[in-house]
């Protein structure tokens, strides 16, 4: 009966319960099908599978299979990664489930005979995840994996790290491997893929032992990349994040002067407006990009930084788009030296399938409404880093007389002892204000206004003015420091960003991470009212720097005899002051998992 159904690719229509007949699969994998899900309820006439419409024969549905194949989680787990594109017909064509023979050997297999609540895939799943909670080396496990079989002849498991890696791969999520010049010129990626030498310094892709190949290509370096489509089409495959998804269409604030997400913010309304078309769907997905350096040695005394690249989904609530699981890594960038002006070639790839994303979209399945197929798009609202690493993000150096790339070439500044100061703060006042005629600040009244507004169309003049350079570190291939014109201001480059369409209209580019502000500004402050002398920011060229200004005078240096004194500052505490300010620190109590202890870091006796 079911030979005249099956189409001419070998496909029949699948009744369980999950594809109600509106997916398709090959003969061999319908049987599995039905036997994870059961039957579909209601499907009395086979009309799809050869029953005549005027039988009036029912179908029998199928019971519970019961055993180790009911109760195990990893059955749900694999039902969602097989169900992303389920729905053949609706996608555009057929996909066999050939892949995952071999999860479902591991899932209908016992873990030891006579262990049903334990299938071999949950098993070795837990015991993978145990390995990346407690930083486990690939050798401890395979040890332990020995242990595991000699201690128990008869359980099933896999041999080894290398064995188990390759069977999780199969669910899905994995990364690629894309080898990087050794001077960071270029990718070996696309078209330089088959090419052994750097497209622009001609150094070899593979490290050389006296001037020859060693026995096996080992590359200078590799650049890890974790595409960012199949884990946005995975928050869609399960019902419960599908529809966390749209939380930022309804769970904005209601009151404009308050913002707890996002969304209640300028810059999200602003592109709203003007990509209607993007916004129309509220499954489309907004994503926050943070890029930052780590010694993943864990030892300071060896300088090594590898940058990871890690995004974050604002279409979910507050209080879950920042939770870990929810984080997304897309590039781990290797060291050992940071990719500095570099940081667009390593981009690359995560630029060109945010490009595909924005023009394409990505068929995806929506677990949240009866598994239906959308095309989903997605979009970088921002970036949000510490100084530095916005430095390498947006092409404004953070360093030099123009430094702020909110004032840009306004940016008030002088050279102090042994740095740069930036001052003219009271111009942000009001008019009025009377700190702006307060001539201890800086010896001068202030008149000025506050810094001008730039706009999308100021900052893509300036951009053209800027010189084009080469990037990576080979003397001999512009990897010296270039020295600016006056004309490009602190622009090194324009930033690869500027390749996505829609990023001139974003309004706010670059954010900076409020957590590294507070906890610097807050290290400085604290240091200079208990005077601090490691951390304190009132220091003897602070001092002399007040005495060239000719302002405070009752703080400058004097010498008494042959000693240099340093008056005491009103600001700082005194010792009894400090005293009693670190017992009240000592007294103060947290909820628990607001904040660390803070007494561990006041000494016994108070000082």
């Amino acid at each position: 009966m079911e030979k005249p159904f099956v189409n001419d690719r070998g496909f029949i229509k699948c009744p369980c319960r999950r594809c109600l007949n509106n997916a398709s699969h090959q003969l061999e994998d319908l049987e599995s099908h039905i036997f994870r899900n059961d039957f579909m309820f209601g499907y009395n006439q086979w009309k799809h599978h050869g029953e005549p419409a005027t039988a009036n024969a029912g179908t029998t549905v199928a019971e519970p299979s019961g055993g180790i194949h009911e109760r195990d989680e990893m059955f749900d787990v694999l039902d969602d990664i097989i169900s992303e594109d389920a729905d053949e017909d609706a996608v555009g064509g057929p996909s066999s489930n050939v892949q995952y023979d071999d999860l479902f050997a591991a899932l209908r297999s016992e873990l030891y005979p006579g262990v049903s609540s334990f299938s071999s895939l949950n098993f070795l799943v837990k015991l993978m995840h145990l390995k990346v909670l407690n930083k486990w080396n690939n050798k401890s496990f395979d040890e332990l994996l020995k242990l595991l079989k000699l201690a128990f002849p008869k359980i099933d498991l896999v041999e080894s790290h290398y064995e188990a890696k390759k069977l999780m791969t199969k669910m899905g999520l994995g990364y690629s491997s894309i080898h990087v010049c050794k001077n960071d010129y270029a990718l070996f990626w696309k078209e330089n893929s088959l090419k052994d030498t750097c497209p622009v310094c001609s150094e070899s892709r593979w490290k050389l032992q006296s001037g020859k190949r060693a026995g096996k290509n080992v590359p200078h370096k590799v650049l890890r990349y974790f595409p960012v489509g199949p884990r946005l089409k995975r928050l869609f495959a399960t019902s419960k994040t599908a529809k966390l998804m749209r939380w930022h269409s309804t769970g904005n604030s209601k009151d404009n002067d308050v913002m707890w997400h996002p969304v209640d913010g300028k810059s999200w309304q602003e592109f709203d407006k003007r990509h209607p078309q993007f916004a129309g769907d509220v499954r489309n997905v907004r994503l926050g990009l943070a890029a930052d350096g780590f010694n993943p040695f864990g030892n300071m005394s060896f300088s090594y930084s590898m940058w990871h690249v890690v995004l974050t989904t604002y279409n979910l609530p507050p209080w879950i788009c920042m939770k870990a699981e929810y984080l997304m890594l897309s590039l781990l960038i290797p060291g050992p030296q940071s990719p500095g002006k570099d940081m667009d070639v390593f981009l690359r790839p995560l630029i060109d399938e945010l490009k595909e994303l924005w023009v394409h979209g990505l068929d995806t399945r929506d677990a949240a409404y009866e598994n239906g197929v959308f095309r989903m798009r997605a979009t970088l609202l921002w970036t949000v880093n510490d100084f530095l690493a916005r430095s390498s993000l947006s092409g404004w150096s953070g360093q030099g007389y123009r430094d702020c790339p909110t004032c840009n070439e306004d940016t008030p500044s002088m050279r102090v002892i042994g740095k740069m100061a930036y001052f003219g703060h009271h111009r942000f006042l009001p008019t009025n204000h009377h700190w702006r005629s307060n001539l201890q600040f800086d010896g001068r009244t202030e008149r000025k206004r506050p810094p001008r507004r730039f706009s999308t169309t100021d900052i893509l003049k300036q951009l053209r003015r800027v010189k084009t350079g080469i990037p990576g570190k080979h003397p001999n291939y512009g990897g010296v420091k270039r020295k600016r014109g006056d004309d490009e201001l602190n622009w090194r480059k324009k930033s690869i960003f500027y390749e996505l369409p829609y990023w001139v209209d974003i309004e706010l580019k670059h954010n900076l991470d409020v957590m590294h502000i507070e906890k610097n500004v807050c290290d400085s402050l604290l240091g200079t009212l208990l005077a601090d002398p490691h951390k304190s920011k009132d220091t003897d060229n602070v001092r002399r720097d007040l005495a060239k200004l000719g302002i405070r005078q009752e703080l400058h240096l004097f010498e008494d005899g042959n000693k240099l004194m340093k008056p005491a500052a009103d600001y700082t505490f005194s010792e009894g002051n400090r005293r009693k300010f670190c017992r009240f620190i000592r007294s103060v109590k947290f909820p628990d998992g607001f904040a660390s202890n803070l007494s561990k870091n006041v000494a016994q006796n108070d000082s």
